[in-house]
């Protein structure tokens, strides 16, 4: 990964694959944003990993200064997953990204488990206890 395109440091804590399911991929990724130009530079950043870019989902929720932010980018109901979890981390000024490539078979209400096994797999790499 690159520099990031804002003003504000954009670099990327890409933890990779941290779970699979049923076929499915999970990764998580994550970085300091201050603003909705951050996000969409990390954004654009990790989508410069082809396999990031050509990902099913790459949803996402920042906790930004002025509010919070999310998009399920077709995982329905998965933005908000992030965005509470967030909340109560107590985790400001920052985006945390689930990328998910399908496997093929549907997770049910499964898939909004393994987002937040993917976040819980961030806040221990951050040391934030959850």
């Amino acid at each position: 990964m690159g520099q990031g395109s804002s003003a504000s440091d954009t670099s990327l804590r890409m933890l990779g694959v941290v779970l699979t399911d049923r076929g499915s991929k999970y990764a998580v990724t994550g970085a300091a944003v201050s603003s909705r130009a951050d996000v969409d530079a990390v954004l654009t950043e990790l989508k410069r990993d082809r396999a990031y870019a050509k990902a099913t989902h790459n949803t996402w929720a920042a906790m930004l200064p002025n509010g919070a932010l999310k998009a399920d980018d077709g995982e329905s109901g998965a933005g908000i997953v992030i965005l509470r979890m967030m909340e109560r981390a107590g985790m400001q000024d920052h985006v945390i990204i689930v990328t998910r490539w399908y496997g093929g078979k549907k997770l049910g209400g499964d898939r909004f488990r393994r987002v937040q096994d993917a976040v819980r797999h961030y806040f221990a790499d951050q040391g934030i206890d959850h």
